[in-house]
């Protein structure tokens, strides 16, 4: 295969009509010039050169071979100019995937703004109800990073993004909407709107309940983790979900558990991240999670211990590598 150096020699001769010139404007010498030409021939087993008493001329195969020989030069060039640019990260592919439920409260800002400070990257975005999904596309090497909750297994490089608090949502003329803050003790025979097993918080959720020796009976399932707080308020139940599932005018009761639950959101790796992705998962720590003004105002306050206490904790952790949303 022909040498880029090759080519570079060809289009120099072709631009200025002379070897001598050419190993001017390459910063080369004349043997060398018309060795990388020789070579050229050799790979192509035609003439590209006629040399005559004034410089050099391409033969017919020469100005065929010229053209494509520029292409070829702008593309390395390209690809130089990109590499640097993603070492830089100011330009290159950004592939993402993330939880179902954190594209908009999580990613949706960040996006944005890199829409405007990075015109020159260009970020895809897929979302998954499953971790294993997820972590497999990582592994995979589709995506350069996934947002998710914390895997429980694996080799990966995982970050600290942000942290998401675990609300009931219910009907506001529900008992549980009444107290400014529930114990998961009070969900006990409770109706429950619930995920279908395809969206991993049912297998999360269940797991957490077990752990806490509650049993919720559960009336209906969705595999869309938004639709559940919405069914709860439409009166069909409660509903046990990540507060990024309640969305601006919701038109139920949003409470806290107490204690508080939270859950860690993670960035995920298969390596420590290129400098890209690295910018990006620090902006992603900047910005932290957005809820809803009239959602946060619902939510308890006051009074109630930062810490989970073990026996959630212990139910909340566990489900991990199931629950991505």
């Amino acid at each position: 295969m022909a040498s880029l150096r090759a080519l570079e020699c060809l289009v120099a001769v072709a631009d200025s009509g002379s070897i001598t010139q050419a190993a001017l404007l390459l910063h080369s010498s004349q043997p060398a010039v018309s060795h990388q030409l020789a070579s050229l021939e050799r790979e192509t087993r035609t003439v590209l050169l006629r040399r005559e008493p004034r410089g050099v001329k391409l033969t017919s195969a020469g100005r065929a071979a010229v053209a494509d020989a520029r292409r070829a030069i702008e593309a390395a060039a390209s690809a130089v100019r990109s590499a640097r640019a993603a070492g830089q990260a100011a330009g290159g592919v950004l592939r993402l995937v993330c939880a179902q439920s954190l594209t908009v409260p999580l990613l949706a800002a960040v996006i944005r703004q890199w829409h405007r400070r990075y015109p020159e990257v260009a970020i895809t975005l897929r979302e998954s109800t499953a971790m294993d999904e997820a972590l497999g596309l990582v592994e995979s090497d589709e995506v350069d990073v996934a947002v998710l909750t914390t895997p429980s297994a694996g080799r990966y490089t995982i970050t600290a993004v942000a942290e998401e608090e675990i609300v009931l949502a219910a009907p506001v003329d529900h008992l549980l909407a009444e107290q400014s803050a529930v114990r998961l003790e009070d969900l006990e025979g409770a109706p429950l709107v619930h995920f279908t097993p395809d969206n991993g918080l049912s297998a999360w959720l269940d797991q957490s309940f077990a752990r806490a020796g509650i049993h919720p009976e559960t009336v209906m399932r969705t595999s869309v983790t938004a639709t559940a707080p919405q069914l709860a308020a439409a009166g069909l139940g409660i509903a046990v979900c990540p507060v990024s599932a309640v969305s601006h005018g919701f038109p139920g009761a949003v409470r806290s558990f107490s204690p508080r639950w939270v859950r860690q959101l993670v960035a995920v790796t298969s390596t420590e991240p290129d400098p890209l992705v690295a910018r990006f998962i620090d902006d992603l720590r900047s910005h932290g999670m957005s809820v809803p003004r009239d959602v946060r105002n619902q939510l308890a306050q006051d009074g109630l211990p930062d810490q989970t206490p073990p026996t959630i904790a212990e139910a909340a952790h566990p489900g991990a590598g199931q629950d991505p949303t």
